[in-house]
């Protein structure tokens, strides 16, 4: 649709009898130009084709007629008529027919260009629109009853926009508002009421004089729909590039709500109408830059649309319902609670050594990739949840999950296509030699299969441990963790359970700067070995986490796991590598643990991460351990390997791969570690930074001389770093390593603001 100044300078004076000058103007889906006379009267010209039909075109002139008739009516054009009389034009170009329309100019200055915006001007924008959707109230036309792509309440189909967006953390944020809406907003959608609305109060189309609303243009996007859409969309491009977004649009909530009263259903779903408005402008800008458009109009609202995206999913969704609701003279959300109903309820009714995290204590009521709301209105940055492992509510996990718990979940006794296609994907990811998988409910369950499997394999029972390890809490697994059988309450170690010293390069024996430390403190299994043979015995199986957990969060020293499954297999023993926390491509460099010391495992065991939280581990062996165990005695788990944890571990997989969270984690994860390598430089109670990718650990010492833990300083820190936001915890023997193992999406911006609040902290001790 081409027409030149010429042309339009032509048409106006053959069809409005007006001489005027000609200036082009951009415009989104319609020819925009600007018209002057002599007499310096300005006005906009507009040109549609066919895709805006001609009982669309009337309804804008008729709303417009609705309009005039209000006390706004100076607040919008008005239509030119032409010779006939008529405010629409009809013309035909190249055998194609358009409409012509003339509407006054409206003074004054565009949202977006007016620099400082004071509180009372928010509120104006709200009030004005309340204003407009109560003159509409009685207003109707049949062709606003359409199918279009900028309708809100059609959000959910910009989920077919996703893939055009490339970039993994803005595609998954998208996603994640996309399923938010589905859950929240499709199911009560019917329940509004509905109107004939303008749907666009964007900053381009929203007119400001001094502090007061001069007007609103552009028609051209109007619709009937859920009538709470039109504040949603205005306070969507109020937000864009403000500081405190959520405040000003409650600003914009209040004005609306004293000109026309909103329900609290309204504006409970408010954030995430406005979190849908984003999505679909973002994926219709990727969409358009796939076409290669070189329309401006096409990107004009896509980098403070991401921005404010990122804003939004800071903001802890109850904390805006909260605000939202009060802005409107509703009672609020947040409640002041001290929680002690429910802890007297739960000290009742659920055991009572279940631990629960922090002085005090947090309801946390939803989560979003790396981040945790509570019921409080606040949010935190989740640093320790690993078994979350590609996020919180993950888009892509949750919506394979919801399909295949809707179509069937069952037993391993009927054959199912899930099942072989994750155990062909994840043994893709091994090497050759581990191909057989079985599949369980949790890492404890999987620790005691894999033992169960080693001992029908060596015929042995003995089983050599890491001091301070810990692999579950079955009774075999928790026979197997110094960890638990050496704490207070634990009954102590049984006589086929040997601890090897735990390899620490800082707080052991043999240290940093100890060329073969790996092999000395592989030495200590050598001894075991040496020590049963004297009585006629030898190791089932060697058990080790690839990275030490509670053990401190500690790297193994070079060549230890080499030298060490040297010493076990000669002795005819199994070596198990505990994957449960650090496999998945955490550690950055390799996408399982033991990769980092050059071995081949036996049996690799996985946990609760392989299902980003869901109950779904694995044991995986190789083909002569397979055979040994299928003894003529059946193994059936009824739940391991039933389709929906299937469909889970496919999905975290595929999202694994896709959104490229390996080489995330590296550079991530090495951000951070800079980041807190010069806060050791800082302050010298942080005495060591070890781990790979965001597999991290840092300890503390009062003293790094002696090397006396600072538990107490630790604790504090925990809670000061809560208080900012940002929930983490403490690991190790000696409970001074601050451990780091956060989901996925965890990013370089949350790192340097960790070790921002972690100076903070660090400081006020």
């Amino acid at each position: 649709m081409t027409f030149s100044e010429a042309a339009i300078q032509t048409l106006v004076k053959e069809h409005y009898a007006l001489n005027v000058s000609v200036k082009s103007l951009n415009g989104y889906d319609e020819l925009n130009f600007l018209l002057s006379n002599d007499q310096n009267e300005k006005y906009i010209l507009k040109i549609s084709n066919e895709s805006h039909s001609f009982p669309f075109l009337e309804a804008q002139v008729k709303i417009i007629r609705h309009l005039s008739q209000s006390n706004m009516a100076d607040l919008f054009q008005h239509f030119c008529l032409n010779k006939e009389g008529e405010e629409l034009t009809k013309i035909e170009k190249d055998s194609k027919i358009y409409y012509l329309r003339i509407l006054n100019f409206l003074e004054g200055t565009f949202w977006v260009e007016k620099e400082h915006k004071p509180n009372s001007l928010f509120h104006n924008l709200g009030c004005f629109l309340g204003n407009m959707d109560k003159a509409l109230q009685d207003f109707s036309h049949p062709a606003m009853h359409r199918s279009y792509t900028w309708d809100i309440s059609r959000a959910s189909e910009a989920n077919d926009g996703l893939k055009y967006i490339l970039n993994h953390e803005r595609r998954r944020i998208a996603s994640y508002f996309l399923l938010q809406f589905d859950t929240e907003i499709v199911p009560k959608i019917h329940q509004l009421r509905h109107a004939y609305i303008h749907n666009d109060a964007n900053d381009y189309n929203v007119l400001v004089q001094e502090d007061k609303i001069s007007g609103l243009i552009d028609f051209g996007d109007m619709v009937f729909t859920a009538l709470i859409n039109n504040l949603a969309i205005a306070c969507t491009y109020a937000m864009l590039d403000q500081e405190d977004p959520l405040a000003c649009a409650a600003l914009i909530v209040a004005g609306y709500h004293k000109a026309y009263p909103l329900t609290e259903q309204e504006t409970d779903l408010l954030y995430y109408l406005i979190a849908g408005r984003l999505c679909i402008s973002v994926t219709q800008s990727a969409y358009n830059a796939s076409l290669d458009s070189d329309n401006e109009h096409h990107f004009i609202t896509e980098r403070p649309a991401w921005d404010l995206l990122y804003q939004l999913i800071k903001i802890n969704p109850i904390k805006a319902q909260d605000a939202f609701r009060r802005a409107c003279g509703f009672e609020g959300v947040i409640k002041e609670n001290d929680y002690s109903d429910l802890l007297k309820v739960r000290q009742e009714k659920i055991g009572r050594n279940l631990s629960i995290g922090y002085k005090d204590k947090l309801k946390i009521v939803k989560g979003a990739l790396q981040y945790l709301y509570d019921d409080q209105g606040r949010t935190f940055v989740d640093c320790v949840n690993n078994p979350s492992h590609v996020g919180h509510c993950h888009p892509v996990v949750v919506r394979r999950m919801q399909k295949q718990i809707a179509s069937l979940n069952t037993n391993t006794r009927y054959l199912n296509d899930t099942i072989i296609e994750y155990a062909e994907k994840l043994t893709a990811t091994l090497p050759p030699a581990l191909s057989v998988c079985y599949f369980v409910n949790s890492g404890s369950e999987a620790n005691d299969l894999a033992i169960r499997m080693s001992r029908h394999y060596t015929k042995q029972k003995d089983v050599i441990v890491l001091d301070h390890a810990y692999h579950g809490t079955s009774t075999v697994a928790m026979e197997m963790s110094p960890y638990k059988f050496d704490s207070k309450g634990g009954f102590g170690k049984m006589p086929w359970i040997h601890k090897a010293i735990n390899p620490d390069l800082y707080r052991g024996p043999y240290r940093y700067g100890d060329a073969n430390a790996g092999e000395k403190y592989a030495a200590d299994v050598q001894r075991i070995i040496e020590d049963l043979k004297t009585e006629g015995k030898a190791p089932a199986v060697f058990i080790c986490e690839t990275l030490l957990g509670v053990g401190g969060q500690i790297p193994l020293p070079e060549n230890y796991l080499k030298t060490t499954y040297q010493y076990v297999r000669a002795a005819g023993g199994v070596c198990i590598a505990d994957e449960v926390q650090v496999g998945f491509g955490r550690i950055g460099e390799h996408f399982w643990g033991f990769e980092l010391q050059d071995v081949v495992p036996d049996i690799v065991v996985l946990g609760k991460p392989i299902g980003n939280g869901h109950p779904l581990a694995a044991v995986i062996v190789t083909n002569e351990i397979a055979d040994a165990f299928n003894n003529g005695l059946e193994y059936f788990n009824t739940f391991g390997g039933n389709p929906v944890s299937m469909t889970a571990g496919l999905a975290v997989l595929d999202v694994i791969q896709e959104e490229e969270m390996q080489q995330h984690a590296l550079e991530v994860g090495n951000h951070l570690m800079d980041g807190l390598r010069n806060l050791m430089a800082k302050h010298p109670i942080i005495s060591d930074v070890r781990g790979h990718g965001l597999f991290i650990g840092a300890e503390m010492v009062k003293d790094p001389i002696t090397m006396e833990p600072a538990v107490a300083e630790i604790d504090r820190v925990v809670e000061k770093m809560k208080e900012k936001g940002y929930l983490l915890s403490t690991d190790g023997p000696l409970h001074n390593v601050l451990k780091i193992k956060p989901p996925m999406p965890f990013n370089k911006q949350n790192a340097d603001e960790m070790v921002a609040f972690l100076d903070l902290a660090l400081s006020e001790l």
